[in-house]
């Protein structure tokens, strides 16, 4: 079994698509990645709606960025699933639904590549890997492949973020979620800082059941 190591806030807008699309991906089993450090948990959810590539920028004092095709960076990964790949297609003509950032996380001295893999319809984060640049060739460092994860850079720090459900709860309300923040150490990546988040049940689909009110009486 794979070994794998993890945009934050909930999703507030169910739909049979996102729902089809969650249960597909929550058959999948783990995979181990080159540099995982435990196993595979609940995913986290990007929080809006639109799905195109970032663009890249340099770090300051670092290598220029050298842009990459992650379409064609993840159908040539051996260690991303077939699931994920066959799955991954054009929302509108070409677009696909990926998400792609560039920054330091390994100490490389040049840009490592955060890939995130959504859906189409919700921009559910149906998985999220890191490559790193060895030898001019990209590496897969770190991935993790389950319904709603998203993956950031944040100042040198790898920061995944995975929604929690509870028994019963529908797509768009999840319980919770989880905050994990990762650091490079030595060859891989290391959990440095967990996060947990309780949502409230007294909004959206977790409000008290009850009659409508009624309207007020017309004069």
């Amino acid at each position: 079994m794979r070994n794998d190591v993890g945009g934050t806030g909930r999703i507030r807008a169910a739909s049979t698509t996102a729902t089809a699309v969650l249960a597909a991906f929550g058959l999948l089993t783990a995979g181990c990645s080159t540099g995982g450090t435990g196993t595979r948990d609940e995913g986290a959810a990007r929080t809006d709606q639109t799905t195109p590539t970032s663009a890249p920028t340099a770090p300051v004092g670092s290598s220029p960025v050298k842009k990459v095709d992650p379409v064609r960076l993840i159908k040539d990964d051996p260690k991303v699933s077939d699931q994920v790949k066959d799955e991954l297609k054009p929302c509108t003509a070409d677009a696909y639904p990926v998400d792609t950032s560039y920054g330091n996380l390994t100490g490389n001295g040049r840009p490592d590549v955060v890939v995130n893999v959504l859906t189409c319809g919700d921009a559910v984060g149906v998985g999220t890997y890191v490559y790193r640049l060895v030898d001019n060739a990209y590496e897969n460092v770190f991935a993790v492949e389950e319904p709603a994860v998203y993956s950031t850079i944040d100042r040198g720090d790898l920061v995944l973020t995975r929604q929690v459900y509870e028994e019963g709860d529908p797509v768009a309300y999840p319980s919770g979620e989880d905050v994990i923040t990762y650091r490079w150490v030595g060859n891989r990546f290391s959990e440095h800082d967990r996060v947990h988040n309780d949502y409230s049940k007294a909004i959206g689909d977790g409000g008290i059941d009850g009659p409508a009110p009624s309207p007020p009486p017309e004069n």
